[in-house]
Protein backbone atom coordinates (compact mmCIF):
# COMPACT_ATOMS: atom_id res chain seq x y z
CA UNK A 1 0.00 0.00 0.00
CA UNK A 2 2.78 2.48 0.90
CA UNK A 3 4.52 1.77 -2.11
CA UNK A 4 1.48 2.46 -4.26
CA UNK A 5 0.66 5.57 -2.52
CA UNK A 6 4.46 6.74 -3.40
CA UNK A 7 3.84 5.49 -6.99
CA UNK A 8 0.75 7.22 -7.46
CA UNK A 9 1.71 10.40 -5.52
CA UNK A 10 4.05 11.06 -8.45
CA UNK A 11 1.27 10.68 -11.45
CA UNK A 12 -1.10 13.32 -12.02
CA UNK A 13 -4.39 12.40 -11.51
CA UNK A 14 -8.29 14.04 -11.68
CA UNK A 15 -9.13 16.08 -9.75
CA UNK A 16 -12.82 14.64 -9.12
CA UNK A 17 -14.90 11.68 -10.24
CA UNK A 18 -17.25 13.98 -12.05
CA UNK A 19 -13.72 15.69 -13.82
CA UNK A 20 -12.83 11.98 -15.41
CA UNK A 21 -16.53 10.86 -16.36
CA UNK A 22 -16.72 14.32 -18.45
CA UNK A 23 -13.40 13.67 -19.97
CA UNK A 24 -14.73 9.71 -20.58
CA UNK A 25 -17.73 10.95 -22.28
CA UNK A 26 -15.97 13.48 -24.65
CA UNK A 27 -14.25 10.71 -26.05
CA UNK A 28 -17.09 8.39 -26.24
CA UNK A 29 -18.91 11.17 -28.37
CA UNK A 30 -17.77 12.05 -31.04
CA UNK A 31 -17.80 12.19 -35.15
CA UNK A 32 -19.08 9.09 -35.34
CA UNK A 33 -22.20 9.55 -33.03
CA UNK A 34 -23.52 12.47 -35.20
CA UNK A 35 -22.69 11.08 -38.69
CA UNK A 36 -23.26 7.29 -38.05
CA UNK A 37 -25.80 6.42 -35.92
CA UNK A 38 -28.74 7.53 -37.68
CA UNK A 39 -27.43 5.80 -41.15
CA UNK A 40 -26.58 2.53 -38.87
CA UNK A 41 -30.28 2.76 -37.84
CA UNK A 42 -31.88 3.47 -40.56
CA UNK A 43 -29.93 0.65 -42.91
CA UNK A 44 -30.89 -2.15 -40.25
CA UNK A 45 -34.61 -2.38 -39.47
CA UNK A 46 -35.36 1.64 -38.24
CA UNK A 47 -36.80 1.31 -34.55
CA UNK A 48 -36.17 -2.23 -34.57
CA UNK A 49 -32.60 -1.73 -34.54
CA UNK A 50 -32.98 -0.14 -31.13
CA UNK A 51 -33.31 -3.66 -29.38
CA UNK A 52 -30.20 -5.10 -30.67
CA UNK A 53 -28.85 -1.78 -29.67
CA UNK A 54 -29.16 -1.83 -26.51
CA UNK A 55 -28.66 -5.34 -26.09
CA UNK A 56 -25.14 -4.57 -27.18
CA UNK A 57 -25.18 -1.86 -25.06
CA UNK A 58 -25.72 -4.32 -22.07
CA UNK A 59 -23.89 -6.94 -23.22
CA UNK A 60 -20.33 -5.62 -24.84
CA UNK A 61 -20.52 -1.44 -23.82
CA UNK A 62 -20.66 -0.92 -20.46
CA UNK A 63 -18.75 -4.51 -19.44
CA UNK A 64 -15.69 -3.82 -21.57
CA UNK A 65 -15.81 -0.21 -20.57
CA UNK A 66 -15.07 -1.40 -16.99
CA UNK A 67 -12.52 -3.99 -18.08
CA UNK A 68 -10.58 -0.46 -19.55
CA UNK A 69 -10.96 1.26 -16.47
CA UNK A 70 -9.89 -1.50 -14.18
CA UNK A 71 -6.82 -2.62 -16.32
CA UNK A 72 -5.91 1.56 -16.08
CA UNK A 73 -6.41 1.74 -12.64
CA UNK A 74 -5.26 -1.30 -11.67
CA UNK A 75 -2.09 -0.99 -13.27
CA UNK A 76 -2.02 3.04 -13.86
CA UNK A 77 -0.48 3.64 -16.85
CA UNK A 78 -0.68 4.12 -20.89
CA UNK A 79 -1.09 0.47 -22.50
CA UNK A 80 2.24 -0.32 -23.17
CA UNK A 81 3.01 -0.03 -19.34
CA UNK A 82 -0.14 -1.61 -18.51
CA UNK A 83 0.41 -4.51 -20.27
CA UNK A 84 3.91 -4.92 -19.51
CA UNK A 85 3.41 -4.91 -15.69
CA UNK A 86 0.88 -7.73 -16.38
CA UNK A 87 3.20 -9.72 -18.65
CA UNK A 88 6.98 -8.41 -19.92
CA UNK A 89 6.81 -9.53 -22.96
CA UNK A 90 2.98 -8.02 -24.02
CA UNK A 91 4.54 -4.62 -23.83
CA UNK A 92 4.21 -4.75 -27.49
CA UNK A 93 0.31 -5.00 -27.86
CA UNK A 94 0.12 -1.74 -25.87
CA UNK A 95 2.28 -0.52 -28.48
CA UNK A 96 -0.04 -1.63 -31.27
CA UNK A 97 -2.84 0.22 -29.35
CA UNK A 98 -0.90 3.11 -29.20
CA UNK A 99 0.17 3.17 -33.25
CA UNK A 100 -3.76 2.82 -33.92
CA UNK A 101 -4.57 6.05 -31.67
CA UNK A 102 -1.76 7.83 -33.32
CA UNK A 103 -2.98 6.52 -36.85
CA UNK A 104 -6.23 7.77 -36.11
CA UNK A 105 -5.76 10.98 -34.75
CA UNK A 106 -3.19 11.96 -37.95
CA UNK A 107 -7.00 11.66 -40.14
CA UNK A 108 -9.23 12.45 -37.34
CA UNK A 109 -7.45 16.11 -37.13
CA UNK A 110 -8.10 16.68 -40.69
CA UNK A 111 -12.11 16.84 -40.31
CA UNK A 112 -12.09 18.71 -37.82
CA UNK A 113 -10.61 21.00 -39.52
CA UNK A 114 -13.08 20.62 -42.56
CA UNK A 115 -15.49 21.64 -40.25
CA UNK A 116 -13.70 24.55 -39.15
CA UNK A 117 -13.88 25.64 -43.06
CA UNK A 118 -17.61 24.87 -43.20
CA UNK A 119 -18.72 26.53 -39.89
CA UNK A 120 -17.04 29.86 -41.29
CA UNK A 121 -18.55 28.52 -45.11
CA UNK A 122 -22.10 28.62 -43.71
CA UNK A 123 -22.32 31.93 -42.81
CA UNK A 124 -22.48 32.89 -46.64
CA UNK A 125 -23.46 29.67 -48.06
CA UNK A 126 -20.07 29.70 -49.91
CA UNK A 127 -20.90 26.42 -51.46
CA UNK A 128 -23.74 28.06 -53.48
CA UNK A 129 -20.79 29.72 -55.78
CA UNK A 130 -20.52 26.34 -57.50
CA UNK A 131 -23.39 25.67 -59.99
CA UNK A 132 -22.94 21.70 -59.92
CA UNK A 133 -23.57 21.95 -56.35
CA UNK A 134 -22.43 21.14 -53.00
CA UNK A 135 -20.77 17.68 -53.53
CA UNK A 136 -18.91 19.42 -56.29
CA UNK A 137 -17.94 22.62 -54.22
CA UNK A 138 -16.35 19.78 -51.59
CA UNK A 139 -14.69 17.91 -53.54
CA UNK A 140 -13.48 20.25 -56.27
CA UNK A 141 -13.56 23.16 -54.99
CA UNK A 142 -12.26 22.97 -50.87
CA UNK A 143 -10.77 19.58 -50.98
CA UNK A 144 -9.49 19.67 -54.75
CA UNK A 145 -9.36 15.59 -55.18
CA UNK A 146 -7.73 14.03 -57.76
CA UNK A 147 -6.93 10.22 -58.55
CA UNK A 148 -6.04 7.97 -55.52
CA UNK A 149 -2.47 8.07 -55.43
CA UNK A 150 -0.14 9.54 -53.59
CA UNK A 151 1.06 13.06 -53.91
CA UNK A 152 2.26 16.27 -52.42
CA UNK A 153 -0.17 19.25 -54.03
CA UNK A 154 -1.01 20.40 -50.71
CA UNK A 155 -4.44 21.94 -50.08
CA UNK A 156 -4.34 25.17 -48.39
CA UNK A 157 -7.62 25.67 -47.47
CA UNK A 158 -7.11 22.30 -45.36
CA UNK A 159 -3.94 23.15 -44.36
CA UNK A 160 -4.51 26.15 -42.23
CA UNK A 161 -6.93 25.33 -40.32
CA UNK A 162 -5.64 21.90 -39.52
CA UNK A 163 -2.83 24.09 -37.86
CA UNK A 164 -4.40 25.59 -36.52
CA UNK A 165 -6.34 22.88 -34.64
CA UNK A 166 -3.06 21.18 -33.59
CA UNK A 167 -2.10 24.46 -32.37
CA UNK A 168 -5.53 24.22 -29.84
CA UNK A 169 -5.02 20.70 -28.91
CA UNK A 170 -1.36 21.01 -28.24
CA UNK A 171 -2.55 23.82 -25.45
CA UNK A 172 -4.57 21.71 -24.22
CA UNK A 173 -2.57 18.64 -23.95
CA UNK A 174 0.37 20.56 -22.43
CA UNK A 175 -1.41 22.22 -19.35
CA UNK A 176 -1.64 18.51 -18.03
CA UNK A 177 -4.57 16.14 -17.08
CA UNK A 178 -6.42 18.60 -14.51
CA UNK A 179 -5.57 22.19 -15.92
CA UNK A 180 -5.72 21.02 -19.63
CA UNK A 181 -7.50 18.01 -20.42
CA UNK A 182 -10.02 17.91 -17.39
CA UNK A 183 -10.68 22.15 -17.81
CA UNK A 184 -11.46 21.74 -21.40
CA UNK A 185 -14.02 19.05 -21.41
CA UNK A 186 -16.04 20.86 -18.55
CA UNK A 187 -16.39 23.79 -21.15
CA UNK A 188 -16.55 21.41 -24.24
CA UNK A 189 -19.21 18.93 -22.93
CA UNK A 190 -21.74 21.18 -21.84
CA UNK A 191 -21.32 24.05 -24.37
CA UNK A 192 -21.60 20.99 -27.12
CA UNK A 193 -25.27 19.85 -25.02
CA UNK A 194 -26.57 23.25 -25.43
CA UNK A 195 -25.52 24.01 -28.99
CA UNK A 196 -26.45 20.40 -30.11
CA UNK A 197 -29.81 20.41 -28.34
CA UNK A 198 -30.73 23.87 -30.06
CA UNK A 199 -29.84 22.26 -33.30
CA UNK A 200 -32.05 19.67 -32.82
CA UNK A 201 -35.08 21.39 -31.17
CA UNK A 202 -34.57 23.79 -34.14
CA UNK A 203 -34.44 20.76 -36.31
CA UNK A 204 -38.02 19.14 -34.94
CA UNK A 205 -40.04 22.42 -35.78
CA UNK A 206 -38.64 22.14 -39.85
CA UNK A 207 -41.56 21.20 -42.06
CA UNK A 208 -41.61 17.31 -42.82
CA UNK A 209 -39.55 16.41 -39.81
CA UNK A 210 -42.13 13.91 -38.55
CA UNK A 211 -41.44 12.09 -42.09
CA UNK A 212 -37.85 11.70 -41.15
CA UNK A 213 -38.83 10.68 -37.54
CA UNK A 214 -40.95 7.99 -39.14
CA UNK A 215 -38.39 7.06 -41.56
CA UNK A 216 -35.71 6.32 -38.75
CA UNK A 217 -37.49 4.99 -35.82
CA UNK A 218 -40.79 2.96 -37.82
CA UNK A 219 -39.82 -1.06 -36.80
CA UNK A 220 -38.76 -3.34 -39.12
CA UNK A 221 -39.07 -6.49 -37.16
CA UNK A 222 -37.84 -8.80 -39.92
CA UNK A 223 -34.42 -7.24 -39.75
CA UNK A 224 -34.13 -9.16 -35.89
CA UNK A 225 -33.62 -11.91 -37.85
CA UNK A 226 -30.56 -10.99 -39.59
CA UNK A 227 -26.91 -11.94 -38.50
CA UNK A 228 -25.51 -8.47 -39.94
CA UNK A 229 -28.14 -6.76 -38.04
CA UNK A 230 -26.59 -7.72 -34.76
CA UNK A 231 -23.08 -7.00 -36.00
CA UNK A 232 -23.91 -4.00 -36.68
CA UNK A 233 -25.60 -3.30 -33.19
CA UNK A 234 -22.33 -4.76 -31.51
CA UNK A 235 -19.88 -2.87 -34.36
CA UNK A 236 -22.01 0.44 -33.51
CA UNK A 237 -21.49 0.22 -29.37
CA UNK A 238 -17.81 -0.63 -29.73
CA UNK A 239 -16.70 1.94 -32.00
CA UNK A 240 -19.10 4.36 -30.42
CA UNK A 241 -17.73 4.29 -26.88
CA UNK A 242 -13.71 4.45 -27.40
CA UNK A 243 -13.11 0.80 -26.18
CA UNK A 244 -9.87 -1.57 -26.34
CA UNK A 245 -7.85 0.65 -27.75
CA UNK A 246 -6.17 2.29 -24.77
CA UNK A 247 -7.80 5.75 -24.92
CA UNK A 248 -10.59 5.00 -21.43
CA UNK A 249 -7.71 2.22 -19.99
CA UNK A 250 -5.59 6.04 -19.94
CA UNK A 251 -7.84 8.10 -18.56
CA UNK A 252 -8.71 5.30 -15.82
CA UNK A 253 -4.73 4.96 -15.05
CA UNK A 254 -5.10 9.29 -13.54
CA UNK A 255 -8.20 7.65 -11.07
CA UNK A 256 -7.41 8.35 -7.31
CA UNK A 257 -7.31 4.80 -6.03
CA UNK A 258 -10.54 4.93 -4.31
CA UNK A 259 -12.79 5.56 -7.11
CA UNK A 260 -15.89 4.35 -8.58
CA UNK A 261 -15.71 2.42 -11.48
CA UNK A 262 -18.60 0.04 -12.41
CA UNK A 263 -21.23 3.00 -12.24
CA UNK A 264 -19.15 5.67 -13.81
CA UNK A 265 -18.53 3.39 -16.92
CA UNK A 266 -22.82 2.64 -17.10
CA UNK A 267 -22.98 6.41 -16.81
CA UNK A 268 -20.57 6.90 -19.73
CA UNK A 269 -21.81 4.50 -21.61
CA UNK A 270 -25.62 5.58 -21.36
CA UNK A 271 -24.64 9.52 -21.71
CA UNK A 272 -22.71 8.20 -25.12
CA UNK A 273 -25.63 6.31 -26.18
CA UNK A 274 -28.03 9.23 -25.54
CA UNK A 275 -26.45 11.74 -27.18
CA UNK A 276 -26.63 9.30 -30.56
CA UNK A 277 -30.01 8.85 -30.04
CA UNK A 278 -30.21 13.20 -30.08
CA UNK A 279 -28.13 13.15 -32.97
CA UNK A 280 -30.44 10.21 -34.95
CA UNK A 281 -33.16 12.88 -34.11
CA UNK A 282 -31.55 16.06 -35.33
CA UNK A 283 -30.51 14.67 -38.64
CA UNK A 284 -33.49 12.58 -39.45
CA UNK A 285 -35.36 15.37 -38.97
CA UNK A 286 -33.40 17.88 -41.22
CA UNK A 287 -33.47 15.06 -43.79
CA UNK A 288 -37.01 14.69 -43.36
CA UNK A 289 -37.03 18.36 -44.47
CA UNK A 290 -35.42 18.45 -47.64
CA UNK A 291 -37.16 15.23 -48.31
CA UNK A 292 -40.58 17.07 -48.28
CA UNK A 293 -38.65 19.87 -50.35
CA UNK A 294 -37.83 18.24 -53.03
CA UNK A 295 -41.13 15.81 -53.51
CA UNK A 296 -39.28 12.73 -52.12
CA UNK A 297 -39.59 10.18 -50.04
CA UNK A 298 -36.44 9.76 -47.14
CA UNK A 299 -35.86 6.50 -49.11
CA UNK A 300 -35.96 8.18 -52.56
CA UNK A 301 -33.82 11.11 -50.82
CA UNK A 302 -31.40 8.24 -49.31
CA UNK A 303 -30.63 6.85 -52.93
CA UNK A 304 -29.51 10.35 -54.33
CA UNK A 305 -27.58 11.98 -51.33
CA UNK A 306 -25.46 10.62 -48.30
CA UNK A 307 -27.01 10.06 -44.99
CA UNK A 308 -24.15 8.65 -43.21
CA UNK A 309 -20.53 10.06 -42.60
CA UNK A 310 -18.13 12.64 -44.39
CA UNK A 311 -21.07 12.72 -47.47
CA UNK A 312 -23.43 13.71 -44.61
CA UNK A 313 -21.49 16.43 -42.88
CA UNK A 314 -20.29 18.12 -45.87
CA UNK A 315 -22.77 17.21 -49.08
CA UNK A 316 -25.78 16.59 -48.17
CA UNK A 317 -26.25 19.36 -45.07
CA UNK A 318 -24.84 22.34 -46.89
CA UNK A 319 -27.40 21.14 -49.38
CA UNK A 320 -29.96 21.42 -46.62
CA UNK A 321 -28.47 24.71 -45.35
CA UNK A 322 -28.97 26.74 -48.20
CA UNK A 323 -33.10 25.65 -48.44
CA UNK A 324 -33.73 25.74 -45.02
CA UNK A 325 -35.34 29.32 -43.50
CA UNK A 326 -32.38 30.51 -41.02
CA UNK A 327 -30.00 28.23 -42.89
CA UNK A 328 -26.90 29.95 -41.83
CA UNK A 329 -27.38 29.92 -38.11
CA UNK A 330 -28.35 26.32 -38.14
CA UNK A 331 -25.30 25.61 -39.88
CA UNK A 332 -23.25 27.15 -38.06
CA UNK A 333 -24.53 25.10 -34.42
CA UNK A 334 -24.03 21.70 -36.44
CA UNK A 335 -20.44 22.36 -37.89
CA UNK A 336 -19.59 23.94 -34.50
CA UNK A 337 -21.68 21.12 -32.85
CA UNK A 338 -18.58 18.76 -35.13
CA UNK A 339 -15.72 20.68 -33.90
CA UNK A 340 -16.67 20.75 -30.20
CA UNK A 341 -17.50 17.24 -30.39
CA UNK A 342 -14.14 16.00 -32.25
CA UNK A 343 -12.10 18.00 -30.16
CA UNK A 344 -12.59 16.17 -27.72
CA UNK A 345 -11.95 13.10 -29.19
CA UNK A 346 -8.99 13.92 -30.27
CA UNK A 347 -7.99 15.18 -27.25
CA UNK A 348 -8.39 12.04 -26.12
CA UNK A 349 -6.03 10.08 -28.29
CA UNK A 350 -3.51 12.55 -28.31
CA UNK A 351 -3.45 11.31 -24.26
CA UNK A 352 -2.86 8.31 -25.07
CA UNK A 353 0.14 8.94 -27.15
CA UNK A 354 1.45 11.42 -25.41
CA UNK A 355 1.16 9.45 -22.11
CA UNK A 356 2.97 6.19 -23.62
CA UNK A 357 5.82 8.74 -25.02
CA UNK A 358 5.81 10.56 -21.56
CA UNK A 359 6.43 6.90 -19.55
CA UNK A 360 8.94 5.47 -22.03
CA UNK A 361 11.32 8.21 -22.02
CA UNK A 362 10.81 10.42 -18.93
CA UNK A 363 9.40 13.36 -20.62
CA UNK A 364 7.30 15.68 -18.90
CA UNK A 365 4.18 16.99 -20.02
CA UNK A 366 4.36 19.45 -22.47
CA UNK A 367 7.39 18.06 -23.88
CA UNK A 368 6.06 14.86 -25.07
CA UNK A 369 2.45 16.76 -26.08
CA UNK A 370 5.18 18.73 -28.26
CA UNK A 371 6.44 15.72 -29.48
CA UNK A 372 3.55 13.55 -30.48
CA UNK A 373 1.51 16.71 -31.98
CA UNK A 374 4.79 17.89 -34.43
CA UNK A 375 4.62 13.99 -35.29
CA UNK A 376 0.99 14.14 -36.11
CA UNK A 377 1.30 17.61 -37.48
CA UNK A 378 3.66 16.50 -40.19
CA UNK A 379 2.14 13.22 -40.80
CA UNK A 380 -1.69 15.15 -41.57
CA UNK A 381 -0.16 17.84 -43.41
CA UNK A 382 1.65 15.45 -45.62
CA UNK A 383 -0.86 12.72 -46.34
CA UNK A 384 -4.36 13.95 -45.41
CA UNK A 385 -3.61 17.75 -46.40
CA UNK A 386 -3.38 17.07 -50.23
CA UNK A 387 -5.29 16.58 -53.08
CA UNK A 388 -5.42 12.99 -52.09
CA UNK A 389 -6.12 13.76 -48.36
CA UNK A 390 -9.94 12.45 -48.62
CA UNK A 391 -9.19 9.20 -50.80
CA UNK A 392 -6.48 7.83 -48.21
CA UNK A 393 -8.36 9.36 -45.43
CA UNK A 394 -11.56 7.18 -46.60
CA UNK A 395 -9.47 3.79 -47.06
CA UNK A 396 -7.37 4.48 -44.08
CA UNK A 397 -9.84 5.49 -41.84
CA UNK A 398 -11.88 1.78 -42.49
CA UNK A 399 -8.91 -0.29 -42.49
CA UNK A 400 -8.25 0.98 -39.22
CA UNK A 401 -11.14 0.83 -37.24
CA UNK A 402 -12.61 -2.36 -38.69
CA UNK A 403 -9.59 -4.40 -38.63
CA UNK A 404 -6.86 -2.29 -36.40
CA UNK A 405 -9.20 -1.90 -33.48
CA UNK A 406 -11.16 -4.86 -33.75
CA UNK A 407 -8.08 -6.82 -33.71
CA UNK A 408 -6.14 -4.94 -30.84
CA UNK A 409 -9.58 -6.08 -28.78
CA UNK A 410 -9.53 -9.27 -29.35
CA UNK A 411 -5.71 -10.09 -29.11
CA UNK A 412 -6.20 -7.87 -25.29
CA UNK A 413 -8.96 -9.68 -24.05
CA UNK A 414 -7.24 -13.20 -25.12
CA UNK A 415 -4.31 -12.25 -23.50
CA UNK A 416 -5.94 -11.12 -20.36
CA UNK A 417 -8.35 -14.25 -20.06
CA UNK A 418 -5.88 -16.83 -21.36
CA UNK A 419 -2.11 -16.28 -20.74
CA UNK A 420 -2.22 -13.84 -17.76
CA UNK A 421 -5.40 -15.17 -16.16
CA UNK A 422 -5.93 -11.62 -14.66
CA UNK A 423 -9.50 -11.09 -15.91
CA UNK A 424 -11.11 -12.28 -12.32
CA UNK A 425 -8.44 -10.55 -10.60
CA UNK A 426 -9.68 -7.23 -12.43
CA UNK A 427 -13.38 -8.17 -11.47
CA UNK A 428 -12.74 -8.17 -7.96
CA UNK A 429 -10.55 -5.28 -8.67
CA UNK A 430 -13.95 -3.57 -9.57
CA UNK A 431 -15.89 -4.95 -6.66
CA UNK A 432 -13.71 -3.76 -4.36
CA UNK A 433 -13.51 -0.08 -5.39
CA UNK A 434 -17.17 0.53 -6.40
CA UNK A 435 -20.34 0.43 -4.90
CA UNK A 436 -21.89 -1.59 -7.79
CA UNK A 437 -20.67 -5.28 -7.74
CA UNK A 438 -20.55 -6.99 -10.59
CA UNK A 439 -20.77 -11.40 -10.46
CA UNK A 440 -18.98 -13.93 -12.57
CA UNK A 441 -21.04 -13.26 -15.86
CA UNK A 442 -19.11 -9.94 -16.19
CA UNK A 443 -16.43 -12.79 -16.81
CA UNK A 444 -18.32 -14.45 -19.08
CA UNK A 445 -19.35 -11.44 -21.24
CA UNK A 446 -15.57 -9.99 -21.60
CA UNK A 447 -13.79 -13.01 -21.97
CA UNK A 448 -15.40 -15.31 -24.19
CA UNK A 449 -18.83 -14.00 -25.68
CA UNK A 450 -17.48 -10.24 -27.13
CA UNK A 451 -14.15 -11.78 -28.01
CA UNK A 452 -16.37 -14.20 -30.04
CA UNK A 453 -18.68 -11.57 -31.75
CA UNK A 454 -15.58 -9.33 -32.30
CA UNK A 455 -13.87 -12.59 -34.35
CA UNK A 456 -16.85 -13.04 -36.52
CA UNK A 457 -16.97 -9.61 -37.35
CA UNK A 458 -13.08 -9.27 -38.05
CA UNK A 459 -13.65 -12.44 -40.30
CA UNK A 460 -16.60 -11.05 -42.20
CA UNK A 461 -14.46 -8.14 -42.72
CA UNK A 462 -11.60 -9.43 -44.54
CA UNK A 463 -13.49 -12.07 -46.08
CA UNK A 464 -15.51 -8.93 -47.38
CA UNK A 465 -12.02 -6.91 -48.39
CA UNK A 466 -10.27 -9.94 -49.64
CA UNK A 467 -13.35 -10.30 -52.35
CA UNK A 468 -14.68 -7.13 -53.37
CA UNK A 469 -11.96 -4.43 -51.97
CA UNK A 470 -13.41 -0.82 -50.80
CA UNK A 471 -15.08 1.93 -52.09
CA UNK A 472 -13.92 0.93 -55.58
CA UNK A 473 -10.64 2.09 -55.45
CA UNK A 474 -7.80 0.31 -57.32
CA UNK A 475 -6.51 -2.44 -56.18
CA UNK A 476 -3.47 -0.86 -56.23
CA UNK A 477 -4.17 1.99 -54.08
CA UNK A 478 -6.27 0.02 -51.64
CA UNK A 479 -3.42 -2.28 -50.79
CA UNK A 480 -0.95 0.43 -50.60
CA UNK A 481 -2.72 2.86 -48.11
CA UNK A 482 -3.59 -0.96 -45.99
CA UNK A 483 -0.25 -2.25 -45.88
CA UNK A 484 1.46 0.85 -45.31
CA UNK A 485 -1.13 1.46 -42.68
CA UNK A 486 -0.19 -1.89 -40.74
CA UNK A 487 3.26 -2.02 -41.61
CA UNK A 488 3.64 1.38 -39.57
CA UNK A 489 1.80 0.00 -36.65
CA UNK A 490 3.76 -2.99 -36.34
CA UNK A 491 6.90 -1.24 -36.50
CA UNK A 492 6.18 1.17 -33.93
CA UNK A 493 4.78 -1.93 -31.61
CA UNK A 494 8.38 -4.04 -32.06
CA UNK A 495 10.70 -1.82 -31.92
CA UNK A 496 9.75 0.68 -29.27
CA UNK A 497 9.48 -2.24 -26.52
CA UNK A 498 13.56 -2.73 -27.13
CA UNK A 499 14.00 0.45 -25.72
CA UNK A 500 14.73 1.04 -22.17
CA UNK A 501 12.19 2.28 -19.80
CA UNK A 502 13.30 5.66 -18.10
CA UNK A 503 12.41 3.83 -14.67
CA UNK A 504 11.99 0.68 -13.60
CA UNK A 505 8.34 -0.09 -14.39
CA UNK A 506 8.31 -3.41 -13.12
CA UNK A 507 8.51 -2.61 -9.41
CA UNK A 508 4.80 -1.99 -9.03
CA UNK A 509 2.47 -3.02 -5.91
CA UNK A 510 -1.09 -2.87 -7.67
CA UNK A 511 -3.90 -1.43 -5.28
CA UNK A 512 -5.78 -3.05 -3.53
CA UNK A 513 -3.23 -6.18 -2.35
CA UNK A 514 -4.25 -9.30 -3.56
CA UNK A 515 -5.20 -10.15 -0.09
CA UNK A 516 -7.81 -7.60 -0.34
CA UNK A 517 -9.59 -8.59 -3.30
CA UNK A 518 -9.19 -12.16 -2.05
CA UNK A 519 -11.88 -10.97 0.77
CA UNK A 520 -15.25 -12.94 0.66
CA UNK A 521 -16.98 -9.69 0.22
CA UNK A 522 -15.32 -9.05 -3.40
CA UNK A 523 -15.82 -12.45 -4.98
Amino acid sequence: MVKHMAQAAGRESWSTQAGFLLAAIGSAIGLGNIWRFPGVVYENGGGAFILPYLVALLTAGVPFLMFDYALGHRFRGSPPLVLRRIGRWWESLGWVQVAVCFVILTYYAVILAWAASYLFFSVNKTWENNPDGTAAFFVGDYLQVGDPGFTIDGVPGVMFPLIAIWAVVLVILALGVQRGLERANKIFIPMLAVVFLVMVVRALFLPGAIDGLDALFTPNWGALFHAEVWIAAYSQIFFSLSVAFGIMLTYASYLKPRSNLAPTAAVAAFANSSFEILAGLGVFATLGYMAGQEGQTIAQFGEANSIAGVGLSFMTFPQIISTMPGGALFGVLFFFSLLIAGITSLLSLLQVVSAAVQEKFGLSTGRAASAVTAAALVVSVALFGTTNGLNALDVIDHVINNLGIVGAAIATTAFITFKAKRLEELRRHINYVSTLHVGRWWNALVGYIVPAVLTIILVITIKTLATEGYGGYPTGFFAQCTIGTFVFVFLLSFTLPLVKWHTDVDDYTPYPAASQLNVKEYK
